[in-house]
């Protein structure tokens, strides 16, 4: 399993981005593929999910409404739309997979990684 997390940048706030996440040497549909944050001096936190099988999404209550995660099964491709974009939503965003279908955003549940791209929200 390797996954690629690419999109990020500088934003201004109220800004958007639209981040990817491409997978390759597996099967989207039999994953579940979460979008995770770090800030600087903080630890990793759960962002949003979603099932490779029927698209269903879990969203962390500080993204809600503003995040909206989806995914491309032809592409084997998760992407992370984000709106109404925070000075505290700058992070390094990093995409994970776990196997199966059960929807998390919980950091051990994930044992591949892909490596992060940096959003920074500021004017």
């Amino acid at each position: 399993v390797q996954l690629q997390a690419s999109g990020g940048g500088l934003v201004q706030p109220g800004g958007s981005l639209r981040l990817s996440c491409a997978g390759s040497g597996f099967t989207l549909d039999r994953y579940v593929i979460a979008w995770f944050r770090q800030a600087p001096g903080e630890e990793r936190e759960g962002v949003s999910c979603i099932s490779g099988r029927d698209g269903s999404t879990v969203y962390a209550d500080s993204v809600k409404d503003r995040f909206t995660i989806s995914r491309d099964n032809a592409k084997n491709t998760v992407y992370l739309q984000m709106n109404s974009l925070r000075p505290e939503d700058t992070a390094v965003y990093y995409c994970a997979a776990a196997y199966g279908a059960v929807l998390t955003i919980v950091r051990r549940d994930f044992g591949s990684w892909g490596q992060g791209t940096q959003v920074t929200v500021s004017s």
